[in-house]
């Protein structure tokens, strides 16, 4: 069983400019650093990809934090470095004394909670859109099928002998765009960086021949199935850098390797270089037409019409979909991010 243990970071800021206007920034990714534990350990300035709210009143120059908590001696304010027109904007972050980026966010930001929820956040939301075995700080959502793990439950889990396993994919915006285009070719995916470690990779080796591999959510199941196309990287361009998977990378052309040759590729590849840890990033896509690689079994909750997600669980039980969501309506099952879960189960397996 495949968790994903990226950590919910409070990414939601509010600065306010001398004219009174108040100015939104959530934070998505990092760009220098661009590492993520080097960025969230940066003292003074760190510069980051954002999403601002009421971007027209801000042309440029710099905003200070606003707060009535104030957090004096802090000094935190954010200058525009480059506004995105229809896209993300970049911004730089910049405060006094010592804290880290970390603590910046710990004591100024608030957690994004999904903008479907229509409220503001709460203080519950700190520790309820979080799961009990978040790890690595990055993501801007949580992965909501890992929520309703509690101790016990995952207890009961390893006293029945279930392997448990981490992988980590840093959760975008971009899983709450829903597709609007008449066309699934012409929605644009967005990208979202990933790391397992070769301990992992190895142990998921043994399990795809002869096991079964359960992805706890979308996003451990986008991180699962992108291996095998890292692997195809490694088959074909064993010299080259890693790069990022495309998003319709799986539907270009048929490949002729097994899960096995492309998970041991990425092995011998990390052995290679000495990596313990392989870190890349995805923009891969699952519609209907998908050949899962790895994942034959799926935890996940209910999700909304026209979203990837829901494209996702579509490609991973076919048109059953149908008859499990008529099943959950009728059923007043809860949706969404504090809704329910489901245990999803695929026809076929097509590991070897």
């Amino acid at each position: 069983m495949v968790f994903n243990n990226t950590k919910v970071v409070p990414a939601r800021l509010f600065f306010r400019k001398t004219t009174g206007a108040l100015i939104e920034i959530l934070c998505l990714n990092p760009i220098f650093p661009s590492e993520y534990v080097a960025n969230f350990a940066r003292q003074g300035f760190c510069d980051w990809s954002v999403v601002i709210g009421n971007a027209k009143k801000w042309k440029g120059g710099q905003v200070h934090f606003f707060s009535e908590n104030g957090f004096e001696g802090l000094n935190f304010r954010a200058e525009l470095l480059e506004k995105g027109e229809g896209k993300a904007s970049k911004v730089r972050f910049l405060w006094d004394g010592d804290d880290t980026f970390s603590e910046v966010l710990s004591k100024c930001g608030q957690v994004p909670i999904p903008p479907y929820l229509n409220r503001q956040t709460e203080d519950i939301d700190k520790s309820r859109y979080q799961t009990i075995y978040a790890h690595f700080e990055g993501s801007v959502a949580a992965p909501t099928a890992g929520l309703h793990f509690t101790d016990r439950v995952l207890a009961d889990l390893d006293s029945k002998g279930v392997v448990r396993e981490n992988v980590c994919l840093h959760v975008g915006a971009g899983t709450f765009v829903p597709v609007k285009s008449e066309l699934i070719s012409a929605h644009k995916m967005h990208s979202e960086p990933f790391s397992v470690t070769k301990s992992f990779l190895e142990d998921l080796l043994k399990a795809v021949e002869g096991g079964n591999v359960v992805a706890v959510g979308t996003t451990s199941t986008r991180c699962l199935e992108s291996l095998y196309y890292i692997g195809i990287r490694c088959l074909e361009h064993p010299d080259s850098p890693l790069e990022e998977v495309g998003q319709w990378d799986p539907y270009e052309r048929d490949y002729p390797y097994s899960t096995k040759e492309s998970l041991e590729a990425i092995i011998s590849y990390m052995d290679g270089r000495k990596l313990q840890t392989l870190v890349a990033g995805t923009s891969i896509i699952i519609v209907p037409g998908f050949r899962y690689r790895i994942v034959n079994m799926l935890i996940t909750n209910f999700h909304q019409p026209q979203s990837t997600l829901l494209l996702l669980i579509s490609a991973f039980i076919g048109e059953d979909w149908r008859k499990i969501y008529s099943h959950a309506l009728e059923s007043g099952y809860r949706f969404l991010s504090y809704g329910d879960s489901s245990l999803l189960k695929r026809k076929e397996r097509n590991f070897l």
